[in-house]
């Protein structure tokens, strides 16, 4: 679908070549559409050598188990949405230890895909009976009777397998002042 009205100004927008890529542009202000993306965080809570799963009660991917997540807001944090994803599809009170994977998927809507290490606070796993339609945590011998997304298959293995120790970890104390940012790097 092409953009024809600029999202600032609402003036007609025109094709431009910029940094060597056609662009869609404003024809009266300095607004260019950059792409369309889409940003998605997954959970992986272990508890007791299990991983917490959901399973989905909506397209895309209904009747498929995979690990609790969702899309960003506009003016979330991406550590804040995903502690929320996990409350809401299940909830369980997670906290966030660190990133461990990332999925770039180019397409119409890019997708990218952050899967952060959680560790288990509290809650017994309950469905949110609209997303989700069934919620617990799960050993990889109960998870071969259970239908699960091969994307889910791949971030349990490294939920269970991966060095999560080793993951980015938020910055809670960096070198300057950056308010508003969620900062993620590796330990020292």
């Amino acid at each position: 679908m092409a953009i024809d009205y600029c999202m600032s100004c609402g003036a007609s927008l025109e094709t431009r070549e910029i940094g060597g890529t056609d662009r869609r542009a404003c024809t009266k202000c300095d607004f260019v559409h950059w792409g369309s993306y889409s940003i998605g965080v997954g959970a992986l809570v272990v508890k007791d050598g299990k991983v917490l799963l959901v399973r989905r009660a909506q397209d895309p991917g209904k009747g498929n188990w995979t690990n609790p997540g969702g899309y960003i807001e506009q003016m979330e944090l991406i550590g804040e949405t995903i502690v929320r994803e996990v409350l809401e599809e299940t909830g369980v009170t997670a906290r966030v230890k660190g990133v461990v994977a990332v999925r770039d998927q180019p397409r119409a809507i890019h997708n990218v895909y952050i899967a952060f290490a959680m560790e288990y606070v509290d809650g017994t796993p309950k469905p949110d009976g609209f997303e989700v339609d069934e919620a617990g945590f799960y050993s990889l011998e109960e998870m071969k009777e259970l239908k699960v997304a091969s994307f889910t298959q791949w971030l349990v293995d490294i939920a269970l397998n991966g060095k999560l120790n080793e993951a980015l970890a938020e910055d809670t104390d960096p070198i300057v002042p950056l308010n508003g940012l969620g900062l993620y790097k590796v330990g020292k």
